[in-house]
């Protein structure tokens, strides 16, 4: 009955009556597609090429239709599920690719409009199954990384050939007007961090292959779910103390993993201007690491007490996991605040470049850090939702790809 309903539908849209005719002369219809009777799917405006604007002008919401069929890489982890809800909000499908359980993108289906969350099981190192997940979308933004090294996956692995095969695929598919590539602040061939090395290679395997590919370089990002705070307010909490590498000195700027989700969808906004640009996403405060250790004492109502370890004595702590990884027969810990590559990239400051494009360029204004930021360290105060428990139980594996 409801084909029959719908085929009627269709045959009287297809007579063009003077009011249909009116409307269509203001709203170009698709004939091919209809959601049901009486209401056609508007014919997407996405400009051939990749320039031009993305977004449909319309009321917006999460029940209206932007045009946009992104495929979100690394969906799962701290900053997918940032993008997914920022994305879905204005009516975009989000096609969410993941590759541990069923489980792992179940939070971010409530994101969006029935329908409109779309996951799909994949295989990384599956050419084929990569673009059976690309093979609808218009939009692809790759947000995969990983800032430890498993048995099962390198740094080259995750952070360059990962993003190669997916601008390869995304450059064959025909149909994908825009790339965006999440890098990371600080990303450079001389990097003495084997990460910020890895990313700098992954940057430029993806302009290789789709030069008019953006890409985002975000500091360190400040959220509920991030890699810092957490296990620096765990410790703190375990054990009275927290140790402080190099003295705190290394300069960083921390931002709101919000303001970089905000980030990836105004470049989808605009007419293409940041097609082909390398963006550097900092907060708009420069903390040494021992400010923001203070800032973290003071959320979570600890006095602050710190043991200054020195980089060598640092690295030699974080050796033995990185020596071991590939001659024990288990898994290695995640490592949390002593990561043997983390380390290394802090003998550096890690700041936005001087003349780099930023928030500012892309029509934005990145929220400070102390404040709302970091409210979610009050659930590590004594007697919060969070006192006592592990960090492992705050940082789910299925982050990572």
């Amino acid at each position: 009955m409801q084909a029959i309903t719908r085929k009627l539908g269709h045959q009287s849209l297809k007579h063009h009556s003077p009011a249909i005719s009116s409307f269509k002369s203001l709203y170009p219809l698709s004939d091919d597609h209809y959601y049901g009777y009486l209401t056609p799917r508007y014919a997407s405006n996405l400009a051939t090429g990749g320039a031009g604007p993305l977004i449909r002008k319309g009321t917006g919401g999460r029940s209206s239709v932007s045009g946009i069929v992104a495929t979100v890489f690394g969906a799962t982890g701290f900053l997918g599920r940032y993008v997914v809800q920022q994305l879905a909000k204005m009516g975009s499908q989000v096609l969410v690719p993941f590759r541990g359980s069923e489980d792992s993108p179940r939070h971010l289906k409530l994101m969006g409009d029935l329908g409109q969350i779309v996951p799909m099981k994949y295989n990384p190192r599956d050419e084929n199954s990569v673009k059976a997940v690309m093979a609808k979308a218009n939009v692809v933004i790759n947000l995969i990384g990983r800032d430890y090294e498993t048995r099962n996956y390198s740094f080259d692995e995750v952070n360059l050939h990962m993003a190669e095969q997916l601008a390869m695929i995304a450059k064959e598919h025909g149909g994908i007007m825009r790339f965006i590539q999440v890098s990371s602040l600080g990303a450079s061939p001389a990097s003495s961090s084997r990460l910020l090395r890895a990313k700098a290679a992954g940057e430029e395997a993806v302009t290789r292959e789709l030069p008019e590919a953006t890409i985002l370089r975000p500091a360190v990002m400040i959220g509920t779910e991030d890699r810092i705070l957490n296990p620096w307010a765990f410790f703190a909490k375990k054990y009275g103390f927290l140790p402080l590498i190099g003295g705190g000195s290394t300069k960083i700027q921390p931002v709101f993993v919000a303001d970089v989700a905000s980030a990836i969808v105004s470049s989808l906004k605009d007419n293409g201007t940041s097609m082909g640009k390398v963006y550097e996403l900092g907060g708009p405060d420069i903390y040494t690491m021992h400010d923001l250790a203070e800032l973290m004492f003071d959320m979570i109502r600890e006095w602050p007490r710190y043991v200054n370890v020195p980089f060598p004595i640092a690295k030699a702590i974080a050796s033995p996991r990185e020596f071991l990884l590939n001659k024990v027969p288990t898994p290695m810990p995640v490592p949390t605040i002593f990561n043997l590559d983390a380390v290394k990239a802090l003998a550096t400051d890690n700041v936005v470049s001087k003349d780099a494009l930023t928030f500012e360029d892309l029509g934005l204004a990145p929220h400070k850090v102390k404040g709302y930021p970091v409210e979610f360290l009050i659930q590590y105060r004594k007697g919060g939702p969070n006192y006592g428990s592990t960090v492992s139980e705050k940082m789910s594996p299925e982050s990572y790809p």
